[in-house]
């Protein structure tokens, strides 16, 4: 199979923490609370159910991906690998999350996923508190 790649840009909020221990997620919603700790970056270009038909295949088979979260201006990367499931649905219409849990619903892109948001570089999610910082969401399989 031919190396399929997919980006997404989110941007910056100011109430990321970037906090939560097993997930990880990016969201088309504008804004988003304090308890939303697990989210590093909001106005999403995509949600789960706008991804290709490609890699939804490839992950409901089980297949593995690699997420990459750059962010361009600043040099920064961090990449986590997780699986995929044939209970995946891919149907939410906002989110896509993360999971180092094997947890599957709607918003799920990856489990058993090698790294969550508290896994994060505390550099980069300072830089993810600011509206103005671009955040490059980059699915590969």
């Amino acid at each position: 199979m031919a190396r399929i790649i997919e980006e997404i840009i989110a941007r910056g909020h100011p109430n990321v923490t970037a906090m939560h221990k097993t997930t990880l997620e990016i969201t088309k919603e504008r804004e988003l609370s304090k308890r939303g700790d697990c989210i590093i970056g909001v106005r999403a270009e995509k949600s789960i159910s706008e991804l290709s038909e490609n890699i939804k295949n490839h992950l409901k088979r089980g297949g593995i991906a690699k997420i990459s979260i750059l962010l361009p201006e600043y040099g920064l990367k961090e990449e986590i690998k997780g699986v995929g499931s044939r209970k995946m649905s891919f149907n939410h219409p906002t989110d896509i999350v993360v999971r180092k849990s094997s947890f599957i619903c709607g918003r799920t892109l990856l489990i058993k996923a090698d790294k969550a948001a508290i896994d994060l570089s505390r550099e980069m999610v300072e830089l993810l508190k600011y509206p103005s910082t671009f955040l490059v969401f980059r699915i590969e399989i």
